[in-house]
């Protein structure tokens, strides 16, 4: 799990802003049904953001970050990940999620984000990114080389292992945020995937912030503000560019 239970986005609200927000159960093709937080502007966007949680699935942390991006005009849904082996409703604070991460298959949370796309098309949104952290991270990169029709796709400290053979099926631009303090993705990890990239022909810009640790990306983490600052306003810029 990236982020404790009580943190929070680093950053700050809109004050004002129009927004709606509501709780949802989507359902895949598969017949999956999982639950999801949908935040929108008012009136709706034409941009829509797919946000994919860590290896806790969908808690607080990912609903507030939904809302965050519906203040500044576009809409997103957060999506959960266990709907196959845990079920659709809400869960307590001490969910015992790892037994879940095990079971979860790229095909499934693929089949997933889709259902989350669709939703928000048949909400008005023309531009779909997704923005994933850490195991997120991995399978936002996944969803460039899935067929969702995306304009984009932006992974927080995720491992770019897997991703680097569906590279040549990415047909979105890629943004890659790491922490340059990782124990897991290394400097040599992150040369291997901006390499990669670049021979694949894939449009991407990799960002390594030295000294920052895995899950930086959490007001808690003060120290690395002008980290999370930078990360933030690189993500907008991205979906700004290619919406």
């Amino acid at each position: 799990m990236c982020f404790d239970v009580d943190s929070e986005p680093p950053v700050p609200r809109i004050a004002g802003a129009a927004v709606s927000h509501d709780d949802l159960t989507l359902t895949g093709a598969d017949g999956n049904a999982f639950a999801a937080f949908r935040a929108a502007p008012e009136p709706p966007g034409a941009t829509g953001i797919v946000i994919l949680p860590d290896v806790r699935g969908l808690y607080r942390f990912y609903e507030e970050l939904a809302l965050r991006f519906a203040e500044r005009g576009q809409a997103a849904i957060a999506i959960d990940y266990f709907g196959r082996t845990a079920g659709a409703a809400k869960r307590r604070d001490d969910f015992d999620y790892r037994p879940h991460v095990e079971q979860t298959t790229p095909e499934g949370i693929q089949s997933d984000v889709a259902a989350a796309v669709a939703a928000l098309r048949e909400r008005g949104a023309t531009s779909i990114f997704t923005v994933g952290f850490c195991f997120g991270g991995r399978n936002s990169w996944l969803a460039a080389a899935s067929g969702h029709g995306l304009c984009g796709a932006v992974g927080f400290y995720g491992h770019p292992g897997s991703v680097i053979e569906r590279i040549p099926e990415m047909t979105a631009p890629i943004l890659a945020l790491q922490a340059g303090d990782d124990a897991r993705i290394t400097p040599f990890i992150n040369k291997v995937f901006d390499a990669a990239l670049e021979i694949g022909g894939v449009e991407h810009e990799l960002v390594v912030y030295d000294g920052a640790p895995h899950s930086f990306f959490d007001r808690k983490q003060e120290e690395f503000r002008d980290a999370g600052d930078d990360a933030w306003r690189r993500t907008l810029e991205f979906v700004a560019r290619h919406a």
